[in-house]
């Protein structure tokens, strides 16, 4: 069943809430008892929330976070999965595949605020993010060999890509976590802020990606995560293909009118 938000700044789901703060939604895993264990109730939720929230045009950027003070996301919820057969755990990995593509891939900014353990499906829903901040406390890690299995929310892929492959077989083969400020050291995250000064932070970037022209960021945001991939010179030119794109936009000449005129407010246009 789709989920249909309402008008009310605050949403509240089995396992997630939502607050919409203007163009800011804040979207908490809200599972405190289970330190905010995936389970496959809460990926449905998940994937129902982000789609609607990309329907939305008010909403520009989306935190992501976990309920209380010690977890992040601890992981996928072992105790649902430990009668997997094979084909049920191919099955639970590619529900959690669609809501983490959707956090890759929507057009608003998404921003892991990592308050604690992120480990195992709480690392992996964390690199789907755009940019991850966390706080002094966190815990990452993909401790899934340690329990007979491998990481299945995308766990082999992302972090590769974001550390590069040396690290990720280290973290991975030896289920070896790392705390903050090595996860910073190694560029799996982007800032490391005291917990109490978490979500200010992360609010405080996002209502600065929010002041910029949306339709512009998304554009930029669809080039990095599609051209990564490319060759140089096909990556190049596909860029040059979007740039041509934002040119013939509102926002282009509302955004360049206003430099000329050394106007600091910009009437920049919705998605």
């Amino acid at each position: 069943m789709t989920v249909h938000l309402p008008k009310q700044e605050v949403f509240e789901m089995n396992n997630l809430l939502l607050e919409v703060e203007g163009p800011i939604a804040v979207l908490t895993i809200n599972r405190p008892k289970a330190l905010n264990a995936l389970n496959s109730e809460t990926l449905t939720e998940l994937n129902e929330v982000l789609t609607e929230i990309e329907g939305r045009d008010d909403i520009k950027v989306v935190i992501l976070t976990g309920a209380g003070e010690k977890s992040f996301v601890a992981g996928a919820d072992i105790s649902e999965m430990v009668n997997f057969s094979a084909a049920e755990g191919r099955a639970f990995g590619m529900r959690a595949s669609e809501p983490f593509f959707k956090l890759q891939n929507m057009r608003q900014v998404t921003i892991a605020a990592v308050n604690g353990f992120a480990l195992g499906g709480g690392c992996e829903i964390s690199m789907a993010c755009d940019i991850r901040i966390a706080s002094e406390n966190a815990l990452f890690g993909q401790p899934e060999c340690g329990l007979g299995i491998i990481p299945g929310f995308g766990g082999t892929q992302r972090l590769a890509r974001l550390v590069g492959m040396g690290r990720a077989k280290e973290m991975i083969f030896a289920c070896q976590n790392i705390d903050a400020a090595e996860a910073y050291r190694i560029g799996l995250v982007n800032k490391v802020v005291p917990q109490e000064e978490l979500m200010a932070t992360a609010k405080k970037l996002a209502g600065k990606i929010a002041r910029n022209a949306s339709y512009a960021v998304a554009i930029a945001k669809a080039a990095i995560n599609n051209g990564y991939d490319m060759d140089i010179k096909n990556a190049v030119e596909y860029e040059a293909n979007l740039f041509g794109m934002t040119c013939s936009t509102h926002d282009k000449t509302e955004g360049m009118t206003a430099f000329l005129e050394k106007r600091k407010e910009k009437n920049f246009t919705d998605f």
